[in-house]
């Protein structure tokens, strides 16, 4: 039953970052295509967009680990 529910929440930690990355990039895309002279802010939007979303995922796994960590 451990294994299950480790299964579960590495599941969800990579799931949830994922799907906010392909909402990014598509909100992104949608944007350029609106307006392709505002390049630059949009990239930079993007970008911390990312980083927070990728943020997010390392410390869910790093609470993963500290919590059914083995030793």
């Amino acid at each position: 039953m451990e294994q299950f529910i480790i299964f579960l929440v590495m599941f969800v930690t990579i799931i949830g970052p994922s799907s906010v990355i392909a909402a990014i990039g598509y909100a992104s895309i949608r944007a350029l295509g609106r307006n392709p002279s505002a390049a630059g802010k949009i990239l930079q939007a993007m970008i911390i967009a990312l980083v927070f979303a990728q943020a997010i995922a390392v410390i869910a796994l790093l609470v993963l680990f500290q919590l059914f960590g083995r030793g």
